[in-house]
């Protein structure tokens, strides 16, 4: 299995996801869109990560690669190759699928719910090893301040109370996480470091210090999990 995966920012890698992938001995590599690396060949990976980073879908005046990346994302789900978008990589599979991707009534920063949604749009089935690992609700680590509309023919799979689109899966192929399963003690400490000015006082904000208190090993390894079975699931779509 050759796992490809696209970083838009250095501090920003694939956390836990990294691990499990040695583990699995899967064959890992990178374009770093920020250093300017050239996006590979289709033929030249199975599965596509795409991750998060501070800038927007519509930033493209600053970051010229973005349309490029676009390109890309659009290139592959039409090669029928499993995708999954995390943060920023969400935003962006909305984009290219011909959603909206706009700033959220409010910033979500930290350790908060995710519900499972219960309805799913008629003639829309979704495959049973996916279903079977669809919590009806978990505790995960949100850090975004844009959201996005459902893609036509995406089912949405969770909501949150500061967030209606929180996750989507389109296809059976490609599934869009607005938070982060992938989170290590260290991707957190980077995040807090690179992005500290965010952290203003508001409703779907916690501090630092609570941010910290609240990522407990055993729930960093719950969530870790959960990820883990999202990639296994997508390694069977290959």
């Amino acid at each position: 299995m050759k796992i490809h995966w696209l970083q838009h920012v250095d501090f920003e890698g694939l956390g836990s996801m990294e691990s499990w992938s040695r583990k699995k001995g899967f064959d890992l590599t990178c374009t770093r869109l920020f250093a300017d690396d050239p996006l590979p060949a289709l033929e030249e990976f199975d599965l596509l990560i795409v991750m998060g980073g501070p800038m927007g879908v519509l930033d493209e005046g600053q970051y010229p690669w973005l349309q490029q990346e676009k390109n890309f994302l659009q290139k592959v789900i039409a090669a029928g190759k499993p995708v999954l978008g995390i943060c920023l990589g969400a935003q962006l599979l909305a984009d290219v699928l011909g959603a909206k991707v706009f700033p959220n009534k409010e910033k979500e920063i930290g350790w908060f719910p995710v519900l499972r949604a219960d309805v799913v749009p008629d003639g829309s089935k979704l495959p049973e090893q996916l279903t079977n690992i669809l919590p009806s609700s978990q505790t995960v680590f949100h850090w975004h301040g844009d959201t996005f509309s459902l893609p036509e023919e995406a089912v949405r799979l969770y909501s949150s109370e500061a967030c209606a689109n929180q996750a989507f899966v389109y296809n059976e192929r490609v599934i869009a996480l607005q938070f982060h399963l992938e989170t290590t003690p260290e991707s957190i400490t980077a995040l807090i470091e690179n992005c500290r000015a965010e952290l203003m006082p508001a409703t779907w904000i916690q501090q630092e210090g609570e941010i910290l208190a609240a990522s407990k090993q055993d729930r960093l390894a719950e969530i870790n999990s959960w990820m883990s079975a999202f990639l296994e699931y997508l390694t069977l779509q290959v």
